[in-house]
């Protein structure tokens, strides 16, 4: 299978949408498929550990976008606060010997306490955990559950909750990750969109139809009602330029088989990054005739060689898609 081509953001698919493959499987599927980057998830990283999976991958080629999840700070598991702080520092050093920019972070639900106080242990908690992820090299994404998915996860239920989250900590280790399974459909979500492409430093795919449900049957990008296309394009048009982690998991999934998947996910990513390849050159042609204008605007009537600009498309061969071999964590 050939390689996504041309892609202008980082692409990658989840090791949830591949549940019952191990490591290995993995990692010479997803190749296959042309997926250079792997979205890693916990329980099934402890099965070899991150060092021997930090050398499987990369012997193979392959990179690693998120480790997904740490978090839990409200207590809502059983575990204390240290504890959930304690875990979340052994995610943040498995995803510094992985290479992987990124740990996906769930609040914890509200359990006993007010929402306040389960902001406020949150808050805490990042608090703790920034600097330790700064000198890794990690960022922290915290991501927001639909009240209706969410159980136990998340008290956070609206995207504009965790990106005011983020904006107030203003530590550039503690970004947001924005899951459009969750809210692609959200009334609020357009409003948000500027500060979310700012926020986000993940952004994760999956389609549905009808309102989100605690079964996660999350479909294959395009097999479901969700504009995936057009939010992802909005999300470029406001500055997006992180990656995309395709996670399809469920009923729907486990029919087509995990092969069909990859390579109907494949072919998506790619006309994705196709659609946005598209978009950035008219953002670009768009700016060079503007600039080309109040050149010629400044310069006044006399000019009649009004300076040229030249801009720089961006390269395609210089941003292979990492999303590609990225896996995108349920969570």
């Amino acid at each position: 299978m050939q390689e996504i081509q041309h892609s202008m953001l980082q692409v990658s698919i989840s090791q949830l949408t591949t549940f019952r493959w191990d490591l290995h499987q993995e990692i010479a599927r997803a190749a296959a498929h042309g997926f250079d980057c792997l979205s890693l998830w916990r329980p099934k990283l402890s099965d070899v550990g991150p060092a021997a999976a930090a050398t499987l991958i990369a012997d193979a080629g392959l990179r690693v976008s998120s480790l997904q999840w740490a978090g839990g700070f409200t207590g809502g598991d059983g575990r204390s606060l240290a504890d959930s702080i304690d875990d979340a520092v052994d995610a943040i050093e498995a995803a510094a010997t992985l290479a992987a920019p990124t740990v996906v972070i769930h609040s914890g639900g509200r359990g006993g306490h007010t929402k306040a106080h389960a902001r406020r242990l949150l808050m805490e908690a990042l608090e703790t955990l920034a600097p330790i992820a700064r000198a890794a090299g990690v960022t922290l994404a915290l991501r927001p559950l639909h009240a209706a998915a969410a159980g136990d996860c998340s008290f956070l239920a609206q995207p504009g909750e965790a990106v005011e989250i983020v904006e107030q900590l203003a530590d550039p280790a503690i970004r947001l990750a924005l899951d459009l399974w969750q809210f692609g459909d959200d009334a609020d979500l357009s409003r948000l969109l500027p500060r979310l492409a700012a926020a986000a430093a993940t952004v994760q795919v999956a389609d549905r139809v009808g309102p989100p449900t605690f079964e996660l049957e999350r479909l294959p990008a395009g097999r479901g009602a969700l504009p995936l296309q057009s939010l992802v394009l909005d999300l470029v048009d406001h500055g997006y330029e992180g990656g995309l982690e395709f996670d399809p998991v469920g009923a729907e999934v486990a029919t087509l088989g995990y092969d069909a998947v990859l390579e109907e996910t494949r072919d998506t990513a790619q006309r994705l990054n196709d659609a946005v390849e598209q978009r950035l050159r008219w953002h670009h042609a768009t700016t060079a005739v503007w600039q080309t204008a109040s050149l010629r605007s400044a310069a006044g009537p006399a000019a009649t060689t009004p300076r040229r600009v030249e801009l720089q498309f961006r390269s395609a061969g210089s941003r292979r898609s990492q999303a590609s071999s990225q896996t995108v964590s349920r969570g």
